[in-house]
């Protein structure tokens, strides 16, 4: 069964503004945790979406790929320097 989007995109900003406190960015395993019964292409649409929307922001280190809340973490005032 299809997830529905707008109650996704509350769940996984939910679980963010929760979590943020102990560590600002997360792995793409982490939110399909949250759906277990989706399927991954569901979730990254999901994620993808709240990217486009600026909630969420995805970061990447070359290797690895994650995403947390926009403004959040101590990279993110680095990464503004002018």
């Amino acid at each position: 069964m299809p997830i529905d989007m707008d109650s996704a995109k509350v769940e996984i900003l939910d679980f963010l503004e929760k979590k943020t406190g102990a560590k600002s960015k997360f792995y793409f395993n982490d939110f399909t945790k949250l759906f277990p019964d989706a399927k991954g292409r569901e979730v990254k649409k999901v994620l993808t979406a709240l990217v486009k929307e600026e909630k969420i922001e995805y970061w990447s280190s070359g290797s690895t790929t994650m995403y947390g809340l926009t403004g959040a973490g101590k990279q993110s005032g680095a990464e503004h320097e002018d």
